[in-house]
């Protein structure tokens, strides 16, 4: 009778409140000085798991990593939509919204591909595309993004299928 309760992704749950935790971090809008609003969260969002798409895609089992980044993917726009919705939202903005945030991920995703062979300058400009600061000073500031952003796609990419599939993504920036 109460099946509908139940949770029906605990593997995609686990896993977007990992990378909502990391996205949340006190880091990014006390230390980086980023202005906490709706995009800013949801594009930190995006760079998470575009690094982790890019390290699960760059394992073995292609078929099985393909189901399981389109089940992610699914999960968090869906959350996204959610909490659009409970923020406010009207049915249309919502969808205006979800369009412009999808054609936001994938662009993120596809320059996310080559952000290991890009330069420190062309990573700052990357970033600073989709983050918007409190302050006009960014210099000191897109340095320690770029090297957050270094270390995590380090540190993605040597995730295991296991690892994500888990939620086990315990990141932490020094």
């Amino acid at each position: 009778m109460f099946n509908f309760f139940k949770k029906k992704n605990p593997l995609e749950e686990k896993l977007y409140n990992k990378i909502l935790n990391l996205s949340r971090n006190k880091f990014f809008y006390i230390d980086m000085d980023l202005k906490d609003n709706f995009q800013n969260r949801v594009n930190l969002i995006f760079f998470h798991i575009s690094f982790i798409f890019i390290s699960i895609n760059a394992l073995s089992n292609k078929n099985k990593n393909k189901r399981i980044s389109q089940e992610m993917f699914n999960f968090v726009f869906n959350k996204i939509e959610v909490n659009m919705r409970e923020i406010g939202f009207s049915d249309t903005s919502v969808n205006k919204k979800m369009k412009f945030l999808v054609k936001n991920f994938y662009n993120i995703l596809l320059k996310c591909e080559n952000y290991r062979n890009i330069s420190l300058n062309e990573k700052n400009s990357f970033l600073f595309n989709y983050i918007d600061l409190n302050t006009e000073v960014k210099k000191p500031i897109n340095n320690k993004l770029v090297d957050y952003f270094d270390k995590f796609s380090a540190f993605c990419l040597d995730l295991t299928s296991d690892n994500v599939l888990k939620g086990d993504i315990n990141f932490n920036y020094n």
